[in-house]
C-alpha cells in the first residue's frame, strides 16, 4: 500500500473537483512567504494523530511560521520526521464532518461511509451514526445516494448539492487511481461551504504500474525490504537465522511452520510467486545474503515453476556470491530430477522429503 501525503491527496482532490483550501508546500524557512493573517502549518508524514502530538500549529505571520516548523521538525511521529509542511489558510468551521470511499472487503464491493461526527477515528464513532452504503461499481453514485447520504448527515439543499460532487470525486478518485480508500477527515463545513481540510488517499501496491504520477515510497521500511520492493519480490524479515526462499505465499507459511515445529527460528522470507525466472532467484539469493546468518533452505514446488530453471539460478547465485551460509534446496515438481541433477554435480545438497529437509536445516542451523 502506498498512502499519499496530504499535500499530495489534496492536489488530486482538487483535480477530481473537490474544495480544498489554497495551500503552499514548504520544507525551509526560505520557503514560507510573509504574510499577516490567520494560517494553519502542518507535518507532512504517513502517520495519524498529527495535532495531538504538535504537529499542526496555528500562526498568525512569518515569524511563527518559522518558530513552529522548527518544533515540528523535532517531534516523532511513530518513527517519522516531518520534512515537508502545508502552510494554508485557517477556516473557521461551523462543524466536522467524515465521508469515505473505501473497499468493504467482506462484500468486496466499495462503500461510501459517512458521519456527522468528523475529526476523530472513524472506527470510534458508534455504528448507528455511520452511514455505510455499498456503491455499485457497474452503476457508479446514483443521484439517490446521494440525496439519501445528506439527508443522513442534514444538509440543507445547497450542501447537498456540494456533498453530491464531493462523494462523485471520492469514489472516482477510488475508482481510477485503483486506490483502497479516499477519505476525507475532516470534511469542514464553513460559512463558504463544504471543504476538504485533510486528505488520505491509500493505492494498491499492485496498481502503481498503472499510475507513473503516484510518487512511490517506501515508509518505514529497511533498506533490504525496499530493494526486495523495486525487484518484485516479497520479503518479511523475521528474528531467527533460518532464512527461506518459497514459491507462493502458502508455501513459504507451511515451511515457517514446519521449521517452528521443528525447533528452528526463522530469520526471513522471499516470496518467489509463480516464477522460474533464474535473474528472480539469483536476486532472491542474494538478497538473503544480506540478512541469512546461518542456514538458507530454498523449498520450490514446481507446478508452472520449472525445477531445473530455478537450480540453474541456485548454482549460478552460490558461484557468483559464495555466501557463507549453509544452503539447503527441496524441489519438487516439473523437471525435479534435471533440477536435482544440476544441483548435486555442483555440490548443493538437495533433498526430496519435505520433513527431511526441515531437519536438515534445523540440524545445521545448531551447529
Amino acid at each position: 500500500m502506498v498512502d499519499l501525503l496530504e499535500y499530495e491527496g489534496k492536489t488530486i482532490f482538487k483535480q477530481y473537483g473537490i474544495p480544498v483550501p489554497k495551500f503552499l508546500v514548504v520544507s525551509d524557512e526560505k520557503d514560507i512567504p510573509d504574510f499577516n493573517e490567520k494560517m494553519v502549518i502542518k507535518a507532512q508524514v504517513p502517520t495519524g494523530g498529527r495535532g495531538k502530538r504538535g504537529g499542526v500549529r496555528i500562526v498568525n505571520n512569518k515569524e511563527e511560521a518559522i518558530k513552529a516548523m522548527k518544533e515540528i521538525k523535532n517531534i516523532d511521529f511513530d518513527g517519522y520526521r516531518a520534512e515537508k509542511f502545508i502552510l494554508e489558510k485557517a477556516y473557521n468551521v461551523r462543524k466536522e464532518l467524515y465521508i469515505s470511499v473505501t473497499l468493504d472487503r467482506s462484500s468486496e464491493m466499495p462503500v461510501v461511509l459517512a458521519s456527522a461526527e468528523g475529526g476523530v477515528d472513524i472506527n470510534s464513532v458508534p455504528q448507528e451514526k455511520i452511514y455505510k452504503k455499498p456503491i455499485n461499481p457497474f452503476v457508479g453514485v446514483t443521484e439517490y445516494l446521494k440525496r439519501e447520504l445528506s439527508k443522513f448527515l442534514n444538509l440543507t439543499p445547497e450542501q447537498a448539492q456540494e456533498m453530491g460532487k464531493i462523494l462523485s470525486g471520492l469514489y472516482n478518485i477510488y475508482d481510477r487511481l485503483d486506490a483502497s480508500l479516499a477519505e476525507i477527515n475532516p470534511l469542514g463545513l464553513t460559512d463558504n461551504g463544504l471543504i476538504a481540510l485533510d486528505s488520505k488517499i491509500t493505492i494498491e501496491d499492485d496498481a502503481l504500474f498503472r499510475h507513473k504520477d503516484i510518487p512511490v515510497r517506501y515508509f518505514g521500511l529497511d533498506e533490504i525490504e525496499i530493494e526486495a520492493k523495486k525487484k518484485g519480490l516479497s520479503f518479511v524479515k523475521l528474528e531467527g537465522d533460518i532464512g527461506i526462499i518459497a514459491n507462493g505465499a502458502g508455501l513459504n507459511m507451511a515451511t515457517i511452520d514446519l521449521i517452528a515445529q521443528a525447533g528452528g527460528k526463522p530469520a526471513n522470507f522471499f516470496d518467489l510467486g509463480g516464477t522460474d525466472d533464474p535473474e528472480k532467484v539469483i536476486q532472491a539469493i542474494e538478497l538473503a545474503s544480506k540478512v541469512t546468518n546461518k542456514v538458507l533452505f530454498i523449498n520450490i514446488f514446481g507446478g508452472v515453476t520449472r525445477c531445473d530453471t530455478v537450480a540453474r539460478g541456485v548454482v549460478q547465485a552460490i558461484n557468483e556470491l559464495k555466501p557463507k551460509f549453509k544452503l539447503v534446496v527441496r524441489i519438487r515438481g516439473a523437471n525435479e530430477e534435471e533440477g536435482r541433477k544440476i544441483l548435486l554435480e555442483n555440490k548443493i545438497e538437495s533433498m526430496l522429503n519435505l520433513d527431511e529437509a526441515v531437519e536438515r536445516v534445523v540440524k545445521l542451523a545448531g551447529e
